[in-house]
């Protein structure tokens, strides 16, 4: 059989939504199934203790950090830079690492590959920019007390730890990172470890998860203002190309990569591999247009600062005319 004939055995997106809508239980631990749940999954709320507890830490320190920062405004006047959209960009990356890693979609990812690759996606294109755009690494540092948060300072300017944190957010470097945890945890080894290990599949996603925060800051965050977005807009594209190409391998691939799937699809009653056609869709089209959509954000930051700089080339002379 050709391959497009295969991809247009997509199993139908209504089959899988169905799955999805399966009535749940709650049930806390990680989303790797065992065997007797591979043979009749079911799907809940996942509440790992050390999850929950990062994520309340992350959102209380964020709020005491921005209510601080919001009260030093008002009482010094504007200078901090730091607006509600902040905050609000914060709660919606927030919000989405909580779909993604609480939510049923985080136990059905255990039985679907589709429902897996829509976990990493959110991950990495939701979460991780949405959180960027808050500027969370200053705002938590203000929510330490003040002894801390000298401290915390001081180790953040000490020559050590900025050569580190320098040498980590380089644009080549951060997109190397990102490139290579998507390549390498989509391998078929490596990612059947993470299903049968949830210390491997914790790895995958921290892996994921920081690998992203860091491309996203070097084109996006803070990082993008160091020089021109040029290299940003570079890296958005190539990324763009080699998930894509990663997601057209998946699709059009004839045989199965993950047989762990073969279990809980059967049980589902959808064919493993129209669900992992229907996974590299995921990445090659929706994952394609969100690096596509963060690129043309750059260019138009790019093409507003351009049409700025001119007006005060301009300005400047006739202001020392005057002045003269």
């Amino acid at each position: 059989m050709s391959y497009a004939a295969r991809v247009a055995r997509v199993a139908p997106v209504a089959r899988l939504a169905l799955a999805a809508c399966v009535v749940v239980s709650p049930r806390a631990g990680a989303h790797v199934l065992s065997s007797a749940e591979r043979s009749s999954p079911s799907f809940g709320w996942s509440f790992e203790p050390w999850v929950v507890v990062l994520m309340t830490l992350s959102l209380a320190a964020y709020v005491v950090g921005y209510a601080r920062l919001r009260g030093r405004a008002r009482a010094s006047g504007p200078g901090v830079g730091l607006r509600r959209w902040h905050l609000a960009a914060f709660l919606g990356g927030w919000g989405a690492l909580v779909i993604a890693l609480m939510s049923p979609l985080d136990t059905l990812s255990g039985a679907l590959f589709s429902a897996h690759m829509v976990q990493h996606e959110s991950m990495m294109l939701l979460a991780a920019p949405l959180c960027v755009a808050g500027r969370p690494l200053g705002v938590w540092i203000w929510a330490l007390p003040r002894r801390a948060r000298l401290w915390a300072g001081s180790v953040v300017r000490a020559r050590p730890f900025a050569r580190a944190w320098r040498f980590l957010t380089a644009p080549l470097v951060a997109w190397l990172l990102h490139a290579l945890a998507l390549w390498a945890w989509h391998a078929p080894g490596l990612f059947e470890a993470a299903l049968a290990h949830p210390w491997v599949h914790t790895l995958q996603h921290a892996s994921f998860l920081l690998t992203a925060l860091i491309f996203w800051w070097t084109v996006t965050g803070e990082g993008a203002r160091r020089s021109t977005s040029g290299h940003a807009m570079l890296s958005l594209f190539t990324t763009m190309v080699h998930t894509s190409a990663l997601g057209a391998l998946i699709t059009l691939s004839p045989e199965l990569w993950y047989p762990s799937y073969v279990e809980p699809c059967s049980a589902l009653g959808i064919d493993p591999l129209h669900d992992q056609q229907l996974g590299g869709l995921i990445m090659w089209v929706p994952g394609a247009a969100a690096y596509l959509a963060g690129g043309l954000l750059v260019a138009g930051r790019w093409l507003t600062r351009a049409d700025r700089q001119p007006a005060y080339r301009h300005e400047a002379p006739r202001a020392r005319g005057e002045g003269a």
